[in-house]
């Protein structure tokens, strides 16, 4: 479902530098003529913009996001297989990085040099990053490779030594990049973002798998390595959280507003309507042909009451129904789903939950333009240029905050610098307290003993005096981020793949009935029982069959369910937390190992 249209610029200048790279062979014609100016040397790194930021992260699945069909990781099991290619097993880019390092002292400008060479090391951390979390242990290249390099067959390097190349990198840009705001390239500001982000993920990763490595970095170290990254941009940098003093709107203008927010968004990703870059977010949410996607019932019950009081302690939680379980709510979540009420930016018409564009009735908003805004014939129902962040302040904080709490000691003051704020921007009245949320932790973010995977709302292995707090944050973290492309990655890093197998439920409905869902007192859904006669059409009512056009769980009432007749084998703790080596590969380089509990045919 990853639809988007590239920016032709970048797309023209990527052509250029490729062909370069790939049309000149080394005994034939000297790269030495190039990479002559700092137009050379820019040129030559924009593509890494576009070929290694993520242009479609709003339609990853996970436990809190699903479509109508589920993918490998949802349904796991024998639908994950090794690839025979592919997979993400690429290096191009890390031959353009490691391209650029080498000739960029071909230009006498030597503050472009640095420059350059800095964005080069920035992009091949991050390059790094995306294969780490993907393969765990991988090959580590700093100079440029031809077909006849012996280390083109080596082994993997382990991660403890990438990732300390990748140390290395991030600290060269973050000493050598601009700390001006550059919201749409690379400055010291999104160097300090990515180390905060790769040393949390590596510091929670080692520690809730117990991953030990001979070394010279602990998961404390990298936790505490990722909370000075983004103390220096809380107390150094330009950014601040956008925030208008309007909660019942601030979250969802953020998101859909055409230009990036230069205060909150460190680094995004440009898009223009007008000149062809376009993705499709709001397609994709609101369109029938789309993937359907919708929240699940599970994750809902996560959002804390508007009071900052838990929704999951009011009595009758399980069973209430839409217009009861979304009032009073954290202001987020009517700015994330089709609430009572809702109507899209830039109209007045109410509008209730599409069934036919959501497969749980949790209808996402997040990301969804004005239709209108465009003159002619420009329609952003089908495309959308809102830039699409990066990185962004609000995850600097929660970086924060859990490298924080997961190191301690953690204060109420750490606190107050960062969950609080995000909890303050969102409208939530009472902040979160360290003491009340370690001495009563939610039982709900809790993993119960004794009760099986697919009934789990919590998550395993967190415990200690910070149980609490931790679990509040992990909440924090789902709901700011949701659908920006973390989730299952912090499944993988808290050692949580577990939650992957929880109920993909949507909507409570108590039977046949006549429903109210935009809360202007009309019926906007009437629900038949199985063999019932339908009504006439009505303007503006849609009719479901039970067991026919809609599932509930227990037949004649309960909760939405779609997937009710979806493979689902489970997720793999011995497998899953890292993606198998493409079979291709191994056969051409029998010292590639292949990943635990990966079965590719090969005895090597």
């Amino acid at each position: 479902m990853k639809r988007f249209i590239i920016p032709i610029i970048i797309l023209t200048t990527g052509l250029t530098a490729c062909n370069i790279l790939d049309l000149e062979p080394k005994d034939k014609v000297s790269l030495d003529d190039y990479f002559k100016t700092e137009s050379d040397l820019e040129m030559f790194s924009n593509p890494f913009y576009n070929n290694l930021l993520d242009k479609a992260p709003f339609d990853d699945q996970s436990d809190v996001l699903v479509e109508l069909i589920l993918d490998e990781i949802m349904e796991g099991g024998e639908r994950r297989t090794p690839p025979a290619s592919g997979g993400g097993w690429t290096w191009t880019d890390l031959r353009r990085a490691n391209t650029l390092i080498e000739y960029a002292d071909n230009c006498d400008d030597k503050e472009a040099v640095t420059h350059y060479t800095a964005v080069a090391r920035f992009f091949r951390a991050y390059f790094y990053f995306q294969k780490i979390v993907r393969f765990g242990d991988v090959p580590w290249y700093d100079v440029q490779l031809y077909s006849d390099d012996a280390a083109l067959y080596k082994p993997r390097d382990s991660r403890e030594l990438v990732m300390s190349k990748m140390l290395e990198d991030i600290d060269y840009a973050i000493d050598n990049l601009p700390s001006t705001v550059s919201t749409y390239y690379v400055n010291r500001w999104s160097a300090l973002a990515l180390k905060s982000r790769f040393c949390l993920f590596e510091g929670t990763y080692r520690k809730y798998h117990n991953l030990q490595l001979e070394g010279d970095h602990t998961y404390k170290d990298y936790l505490t390595l990722a909370a000075d990254a983004a103390y220096e941009i809380m107390t150094s940098g330009p950014y601040k959280l956008h925030d208008t003093g309007n909660p019942e709107e601030d979250y969802l203008t953020l998101f859909s507003q055409s230009e990036a927010d230069v205060d909150e968004y460190i680094l995004a990703i440009n898009f223009d309507y007008a000149g062809g870059a376009r993705h499709n977010a709001s397609a994709y949410t609101v369109l029938t042909n789309q993937g359907n996607p919708g929240l699940t019932r599970k994750f809902i019950n996560t959002y804390l009451m508007k009071d900052g009081t838990r929704f999951t302690d009011k009595r009758g939680y399980e069973k209430m129904e839409f217009k009861e379980e979304t009032a009073d709510r954290d202001p987020r979540l009517a700015q994330s789903i089709r609430t009572p009420g809702y109507t899209r930016i830039g109209q007045s018409e109410v509008l209730a939950p599409d069934f036919g564009a959501s497969s749980t009735g949790y209808q996402p908003v997040k990301f969804v333009q004005d239709p209108t805004a465009n003159s002619g014939n420009n329609d952003r129902t089908s495309s959308s240029d809102c830039d699409l962040p990066v990185f962004r302040y609000a995850e600097v904080l929660l970086n924060y905050a859990e490298a924080k709490a997961e190191l301690g000691p953690l204060e109420q003051s750490d606190l107050d610098i960062s969950i609080n704020l995000l909890r303050d921007r969102a409208g939530i009245t009472t902040p979160l307290s360290l003491s009340d949320a370690n001495a009563t932790p939610d039982p709900y973010l809790q993993w119960k003993e004794g009760v099986e995977n697919k009934y789990q709302t919590g998550y395993p292995g967190v415990s200690g005096k910070n149980m609490g707090v931790i679990l509040e944050i992990r909440r924090e973290r789902t709901i700011e981020l949701l659908m920006e492309g973390f989730r299952f990655y912090d499944l993988c890093r808290w050692k949580a793949g577990a939650c992957i197998d929880g109920p993909i439920y949507g909507m409570y409905f108590h039977g046949p009935d006549e429903y109210d869902l935009t809360g202007d007192g009309k019926t906007d859904l009437i629900l038949v029982a199985k063999g019932g006669t339908k009504p006439a059409d009505q303007d503006g009512v849609v009719v479901f069959e039970l067991d026919s056009d809609i599932f509930l769980t227990e037949g004649d009432h309960g909760y939405i369910n779609r997937h009710y007749n979806a493979t689902r084998n489970g997720f793999n703790e011995v497998r899953d937390y890292l993606y198998p080596i493409p079979i291709n590969e191994r056969s051409l380089n029998p010292q590639l190992t292949q990943n635990p509990g990966w079965e590719d045919g090969l005895d090597f």
